[in-house]
């Protein structure tokens, strides 16, 4: 019953020995001297303007989430091509059905943009 195991252990200890060593061998081998330059933050060479904490406009947040929810719905179209080449005998439905979807999708960002969550100001 263990024996079904033994590689899985074996690859998990592997795998940290592996992690581990390569920590202390960096550590070992590396020549870590702090200067101003490098304590300092870098931002694409360009100096540091403010606090990092400020605030950012909800904006911001609105588009990045937008972003995000669009780029998974986007995402589930993947497993249906998959889908539509093995079920070839439902083809028909499953493209009705994508279309469907697709037409949610459409309806949301139609949605959104009259709403104006897409204007930067």
């Amino acid at each position: 019953m263990l024996k079904a195991y033994v590689p899985i252990l074996v690859l998990i200890a592997f795998v940290v020995l592996n992690a581990v060593g390569m920590m202390a061998l960096s550590h070992v081998l590396s020549s870590y001297r702090q200067t101003p330059v490098k304590l300092a933050p870098y931002e694409s060479g360009i100096p540091v303007l403010g606090d990092a904490r400020e605030r950012f406009s909800v904006k911001f947040y609105l588009v990045a989430m937008l972003f995000i929810i669009f780029d998974i719905e986007t995402v589930f179209m993947i497993p249906w091509a998959v889908a539509v080449r093995q079920l070839s005998d439902r083809a028909g439905m499953l493209i009705i059905e994508m279309f469907a979807f697709i037409l949610i999708l459409a309806v949301g960002y139609v949605y959104i943009w009259k709403r104006g969550a897409l204007e930067w100001d």
